[in-house]
């Protein structure tokens, strides 16, 4: 499915904002606690997981590693029924163990992730309502036909005045 037919309205989250939300989440987690390390769901969950790690003072981070696949990817394996294959896992059921991913969109990598680390607390940054269900915290939602990126994901660029040429942004995917 293409990003045009899915999605008809985009987000661009900046950096001091992913902070500040990073910073906000970490203050819900922190009353939530004690927590005895992070998993963070790479790649997307690495950046907050690393913010919420400085922010709760935890030292123990480990990552479990996921990727969505395609027809064109190969086989799948018999973990692959929901098209989400685990890379890499992590020992035990995540007791006590902060799960930290930056969006849950349609919920098929949460609910993988959840059925290995069924005890762990998942806290997200962002949700949309297919995804919600699948997390114990997070901090904002958004519509599912937004499209979000993130500041890993954009390039800033000087933007020339409308006087000399520029266009206006159409505020819609491509």
């Amino acid at each position: 499915m293409s990003t045009s037919s899915r999605y008809n309205d985009e987000v661009v989250i900046s950096w001091p904002e992913l902070h500040r939300d990073a910073r906000f989440l970490s203050e819900l987690l922190h009353a939530k606690g004690p927590w005895k390390g992070i998993i963070a769901v790479a790649r997307g969950g690495l950046v907050p997981a690393a913010l919420i790690a400085r922010e709760l003072e935890i030292r123990m981070i480990d990552t479990v590693c996921a990727s969505s696949y395609t027809a064109a990817s190969g086989t799948a394996a018999a973990q692959d029924q929901s098209g989400v294959r685990i890379i890499k896992g992590v020992e035990g059921d995540g007791e006590g163990m902060l799960l930290v991913d930056d969006l849950v969109d349609t919920g098929r990598t949460a609910q993988e992730v959840r059925r290995l680390l069924p005890k762990a607390h998942f806290a997200t940054l962002y949700a949309k309502p297919a995804g919600l269900p699948h997390v114990d915290t997070c901090v904002k939602e958004f519509k599912q036909n937004k499209w979000i990126y993130f500041p890993w994901d954009i390039d800033y660029r000087f933007v020339k005045t409308i006087k000399d040429g520029g266009r206006a942004h159409s505020g819609t995917a491509d």
